[in-house]
C-alpha cells in the first residue's frame, strides 16, 4: 500500500479542540505527525457561541500542530456535531434509459446526488447522503448493484440534516484562522472510523461518543450505517452537577471528577474522602467518593436512557451482536461501562483509536478523547482517495470521448465528475461568500 497524502483533522469540540496532522503508511496505519490541543472557548454543546475566542483556540491548537509535525497547515477537514443535527431516511429512485445496459457509477453517484434536492425546512441544509443498500428491479438488500442489469434503480439513503447558520459559523471561524476547509465530516462517522472494526459494523454495534457538550451516537449493522443521533448532553452537565451539589468552583468540579469520580455510587465507600481547597482562605470541604459517585451516577442514568431510547427507536436494538462501544473524553469516567452494560442489558467496552495508529504514536492520542481527530485523518484520507478515483475516472472517460470520432456517442454519457452535485459543504461556503460580498 503507497504512503497517503498529508491530511488534518480539526475537531472543535465544546472543552477541547485538537488539531490532528496524519497519513496513511505503507502498512495502512496512521502515522500521526504532530498535534495540538488547547482548550475550546466559545463553544457550547458543539455550537459556536463566540466567534473571536473559537477563532483563537483554533489558531492555538493548528499552531501547536503545526510545530510539532513541521508542516505548513492550510487545508482540514473539520468535525461537525450539536444538539442541531438530526437524521432522516428516504429512499430514491431512477428509471433507467435501458435495462439492456449494466449500471453505471454515473448513475450510482446521480442517484445518490439526488438526494440533495429533497425539500428541507427553512434554515436548514442537508450535511451529508449515506446510501445504506439498493434495489433493482424490486430486488432488495443489494451493496453493489453497478455491473447489474435492471430499469429500475433505487436505494435506502440515511440523510443526516444540520443547521446552516451553525455550520456558516463554523466556516467563518476556520476562515478568519487562516485556513481552508476540505470537507465537513459528521462526528460520530468520524469517531467510528477510528474505533469499530469491521467485524463489529457487521455484526451491529452502536457507537457512543460523549463530549463534554453533547452525546453523538452511530449504529451500525451488516457494515452499512443505520441511524444518527446527537444528545444535548455531556460531561459538561455531570460537571455543573458536581459545582452545584458540592458547592465549589467548575474548575475543581472538573478535577474532582476526572481523578476520584465513578459511575457507581455503590463501588465506593463513605469513608473515603477528597479535600477541596477553600477560596481566598477559607477553610477546605470535604467530599466522600461516595456522595461524589452519587451525584455522577443519577446524571449518567439519565444519559444512558436517552442512549438506550435512540438503539431502541433505530430498531435495531436486539440486532446489535457487537453491543455499544463509548468512546470521546466521557468514556474515561470510571465504573462507566458497567453502569451503562446494567442499565441497557448490553455488551459493552471502551473504544480506543490505538488499533489504527502505526508505531511510535505518543500515547496519549490513544485516548479515547482523540478518537474524533484520529477519525476525521482516517475519513479525510479516504475521501481524498475517492475524489482521486473519480478525477482518473473522469479522465479516462474524457480521453475515450475525444478518441471516438462518432459525434452523437460523445453526447451521451458525461464524466461523473461533472454530473456531482454541488455537496453540502460547497452550498455554504457561497452563502457565506456571499454574505460577505453583501
Amino acid at each position: 500500500m503507497k504512503a497517503s497524502e498529508i491530511i488534518v483533522g480539526l475537531d472543535i469540540g465544546t472543552t477541547k479542540i485538537a488539531c490532528i496532522v496524519g497519513r496513511r503508511n505503507e502498512h495502512g496505519k496512521i502515522e500521526v505527525l504532530g498535534h495540538g490541543r488547547t482548550e475550546s472557548i466559545g463553544v457550547r454543546r458543539g455550537i459556536v457561541s463566540n466567534i473571536e475566542d473559537t477563532v483563537n483556540s483554533i489558531k492555538k491548537a493548528v499552531h501547536e500542530a503545526s510545530e510539532h509535525s513541521g508542516v505548513d497547515i492550510r487545508y482540514v477537514n473539520v468535525g461537525i456535531a450539536g444538539q442541531h443535527i438530526k437524521s432522516i431516511q428516504h429512499r430514491g429512485s431512477l428509471i433507467r434509459e435501458s435495462s439492456e445496459t449494466a449500471i453505471k457509477k454515473a448513475e450510482i453517484e446521480k442517484l445518490n446526488n439526488d438526494m440533495y434536492r429533497l425539500s428541507m425546512a427553512a434554515g436548514e441544509e442537508i450535511v451529508d447522503v449515506i446510501p445504506q443498500d439498493y434495489i433493482v428491479d424490486g430486488e432488495q438488500g443489494i451493496k453493489q448493484p453497478v455491473g447489474m442489469l435492471g430499469s429500475k434503480l433505487e436505494a435506502n439513503f440515511h440523510v443526516v440534516i444540520g443547521q446552516a447558520a451553525a455550520a456558516k459559523n463554523i466556516l467563518k471561524c476556520v476562515k478568519s484562522a487562516g485556513l481552508q476547509m476540505v470537507d465537513m465530516i459528521l462526528e460520530p462517522i468520524a469517531s467510528a472510523e477510528s474505533v469499530l472494526s469491521d467485524e463489529e459494523k457487521e455484526a451491529g454495534v452502536a457507537l457512543v461518543d460523549i463530549g463534554g457538550g453533547t452525546t453523538d451516537i452511530a449504529i451500525f449493522y451488516d457494515k452499512i450505517l443505520r441511524h444518527t443521533a446527537v444528545i444535548p448532553f455531556g460531561g459538561d452537565v455531570i460537571t455543573d452537577d458536581i459545582r452545584e451539589g458540592c458547592n465549589i468552583i467548575k474548575k475543581h468540579a472538573e478535577e474532582v471528577k476526572i481523578k476520584f469520580g465513578s459511575a457507581v455510587a455503590s463501588l465506593n465507600r463513605e469513608d473515603e474522602v477528597v479535600s477541596i481547597p477553600g477560596i481566598r482562605g477559607r477553610p477546605a470541604k470535604e467530599i466522600s467518593f461516595h456522595n461524589l459517585a452519587n451525584i455522577i451516577q443519577a446524571r449518567m442514568e439519565e444519559i444512558i436512557d436517552h442512549i438506550h431510547l435512540e438503539i431502541k427507536n433505530s430498531g435495531f436494538e436486539r440486532k446489535l451482536i457487537a453491543g455499544i462501544v463509548l468512546t470521546g473524553g466521557g468514556a474515561l469516567l470510571k465504573d462507566i461501562s458497567q453502569l451503562t452494560a446494567f442499565s441497557t442489558g448490553m455488551e459493552v467496552r471502551i473504544g480506543y483509536p490505538n488499533e489504527h495508529l502505526a508505531k511510535g504514536t505518543p500515547a496519549e492520542l490513544a485516548s479515547p478523547m482523540y478518537a474524533t481527530g484520529i477519525g476525521l485523518v482516517i475519513e479525510g484520507i479516504k475521501r481524498f482517495d475517492t475524489e482521486l478515483e473519480m478525477e482518473r475516472s473522469k479522465d479516462d472517460k474524457t480521453d475515450e470521448l475525444l478518441n471516438n470520432a462518432d459525434e452523437s456517442e460523445k453526447g451521451k454519457e458525461e464524466p461523473v465528475a461533472e454530473k456531482k452535485k454541488t455537496r453540502y459543504l460547497d452550498r455554504i461556503i457561497r452563502l457565506f461568500d456571499r454574505e460577505m460580498l453583501e
